[in-house]
């Protein structure tokens, strides 16, 4: 079934890894279903500016109710206990953006499966709330789920967003993503992120002898999966634009060679494999090309390759070392980094190799620069000291520091442009550790990984 979106009203279903597609809630008790048909528009718009303009505005978020408690085939319990975790998940989503500030579920009232669509207004404007996130959960005869999720405006009595998934029990995480994405769309006017994930380097054994892996995860760090055993070590990788396969570098038997990993059917093909020092593959942004990095007799260049294998062309050619190249969102232009100045600092150029130009002129050192899905900005590693993460505008003004710690490096950003995620090493152990600072930085959070992390790769949003 072809994916299809209506206002305020999306579903979906799950099998297995096939890609979502959109269908109306089934099983679902009447007076939920019906919610779930009827599109309403809603009456708040606006949106988000960097100062977090709507971090004073009051959520309440409620356990999601549930019209019977029966058992599922869940890891979180029967739909009573899934309804609790469901609304966890959207809380903390909303709360670690450093947009929101969000209440409950805990400590708040929780609502009947009848209060879903006709909420309590009077409570929640004694309690001070201005926006009212509500939500159930039903167990379909077949083992799926479904699970709908309502916005309300207190103050206006008015319902401003609604939405139901139906969903394999596996991808329970999902819905509660896109309950959140539903909101944070809703309410700031900027596109979501909540349901993506992240490709980055899972790390163990000593400091000295570490074993790198190439793993994935949920956005907020669950579902954490191994793609590679660590036999070779994994490096970079990076989300194609479709979000069905994985780009990364791997050493095999000491030989530099760059895997396109599908993620559908968990294999691999080989795209490079040199004698040669290979650093940082690219994809372009729509997915037709791959930059990568070569050092050829002392001098590392930077190359395009088509994605699907062919001739190399070369796009630098300068005494030095050229690294690191990020496309600009058209694809029109590459930023980069050189050592050609002296020290290595933030060039961009045409994506045919022309026109190749510094733009950061800081002091210090910039390296791993990483062009924002808006285009409106750069995020890169300064260096002078310390390494910070930080952000200037394309024509290379505008520095600001977003982090202020001994060594973060490698940015990423989430697919709407509003945060940045980094990795973080310890001063004393060498232990890595992926992080996130939002656009003010000011919100600043740790991702939980089960061993250390490196290298990480924010993808699009999930189809």
């Amino acid at each position: 079934m072809t994916a299809r979106s209506f206002p305020f009203v999306l579903a979906f279903a799950l099998a297995g890894a096939a890609p979502l597609a959109a269908q109306a809630p089934a099983s679902v008790p009447d007076t939920a279903a019906q919610a779930d048909q009827e599109p309403e528009d809603g009456g708040l718009t606006g949106s988000v500016s960097a100062d977090g303009a709507w971090q004073d505005l009051g959520i309440a978020i409620t356990v999601f109710a549930t019209d019977a408690d029966v058992p599922t085939r869940t890891n979180a319990g029967s739909t009573a206990a899934l309804g609790r975790a469901l609304s966890t998940v959207v809380a903390a989503d909303l709360k670690d953006n450093g947009l929101f500030k969000p209440a409950g579920p805990i400590g708040l009232p929780q609502p009947s499966f009848g209060e879903v669509r006709a909420p309590n207004y009077p409570v929640w404007a004694f309690r001070s709330a201005e926006m009212l996130v509500q939500g159930y959960v039903h167990a379909n005869s077949d083992g799926s789920l479904t699970v709908g999720c309502y916005l309300y405006d207190v103050a206006l009595k008015q319902q401003l967003a609604k939405a139901g998934w139906k969903v394999a029990p596996v991808e329970w995480r999902r819905a509660a993503h896109k309950c959140a994405d539903m909101v944070y769309s809703r309410l700031s006017g900027e596109s979501p992120f909540f349901d993506s994930r992240i490709a980055y380097i899972a790390e163990t054994g000593p400091k000295g002898h570490r074993t790198k892996r190439l793993a994935v995860m949920d956005s907020d760090g669950a579902n954490m999966r191994y793609l590679t055993s660590g036999q070779a070590t994994a490096l970079t990788p990076r989300y194609s634009p479709d979000y069905s396969q994985l780009l990364y570098l791997s050493y095999l038997n000491g030989e530099p060679s760059i895997y396109i990993y599908d993620l559908n059917t968990n294999t691999q093909k080989l795209l490079v494999r040199s004698k040669n020092s290979t650093f940082a593959p690219r994809w372009s942004p729509d997915g037709k090309w791959v930059l990568y990095s070569m050092a050829i007799a002392g001098n590392t260049d930077i190359y395009k390759i088509p994605s699907g294998g062919g001739q190399a062309v070369k796009l630098t050619d300068s005494p030095g070392i050229d690294i690191g190249g990020s496309f600009s969102p058209d694809g029109s232009r590459i930023v980069f980094e050189s050592d050609r100045s002296g020290s290595q600092q933030v060039y961009v150029m045409n994506a045919d190799g022309s026109n190749q130009h510094r733009i950061s002129f800081f002091g210090g050192r910039s390296a791993t620069p990483e062009w924002s899905p808006r285009g409106d900005q750069i995020a890169f590693t300064h260096i002078a000291g310390d390494l910070r993460i930080a952000v200037m505008t394309p024509d290379g003004r505008h520095m600001r520091y977003l982090t202020n710690s001994w060594q973060d490096e490698a940015p990423t950003w989430s697919p709407n442009g509003r945060i940045v995620q980094f990795f973080r090493t310890e001063k004393n152990t060498g232990n890595a550790s992926i992080w996130q600072v939002d656009l003010t930085g000011r919100n600043e959070r740790k991702l939980p990984t089960p061993v250390g992390a490196s290298d990480p790769a924010w993808g699009p949003i999930r189809p």
